[in-house]
């Protein structure tokens, strides 16, 4: 109990697993139109192409730049799955109480799933860049499409819901799950 204002003080945030999920689902639905709209809009010459994030990597690969067609697929299509899947993974272990995994091992998961968030919005960031050094009026112009503004959301509410997650959850289930073991 607060001496000030007398409210009941709680060492965690209620609910913060309904805020996980919630930041989750947001991410995911905004992820698919990410993946289904445009990119860029690249005009040359006063031709306008359209290409997706997953048909940009194919764009590369055809003229020979596998590498950063590879960075292309990895840092929009792989990174995004697996906190995806990885902060599922947590909350859902926490909700049930129990993982095939160590709670070190998920602790650790969430340390890497954390770090990987400060780094998502690089995709977002080389748009804005060749959006603002190319555009060369008739000759040659970038703009960002629609997919790059779901794509940002996207990132944000996944970094929104791992920050949601309270880590701490991991091993109150452990102590949880002893106390049912010694009943």
């Amino acid at each position: 109990m607060c001496r000030r204002c007398h409210a009941a003080l709680s060492s965690r945030e209620p609910n913060s697993l309904s805020r996980v999920w919630a930041w989750l689902a947001a991410g995911i639905i905004l992820y698919i139109p990410a993946n289904i709209y445009p990119m860029l809009l690249t005009k040359t010459l006063g031709v306008q192409e359209e290409s997706t994030i997953v048909g940009g990597a194919i764009e590369l690969v055809h003229y020979g730049a596998y590498f950063v067609a590879f960075i292309v697929l990895f840092a929009s299509v792989a990174i995004p799955v697996a906190k995806f899947f990885a902060i599922g993974l947590l909350a859902w272990s926490v909700r049930r109480g129990s993982s095939r995994l160590s709670a070190h091992r998920r602790m650790q998961l969430y340390e890497v799933t954390e770090f990987i968030g400060r780094w998502s919005m690089i995709d977002v960031f080389v748009v804005a860049i060749l959006t603002a050094l190319v555009q060369l009026g008739f000759l040659a112009s970038i703009n960002p499409g629609p997919a790059a503004v779901c794509f940002a959301l996207s990132v944000v509410f996944t970094m929104l819901s791992a920050q949601s997650f309270d880590p701490r959850l991991i091993w109150d289930s452990i102590e949880e799950g002893e106390r049912r073991a010694e009943r």
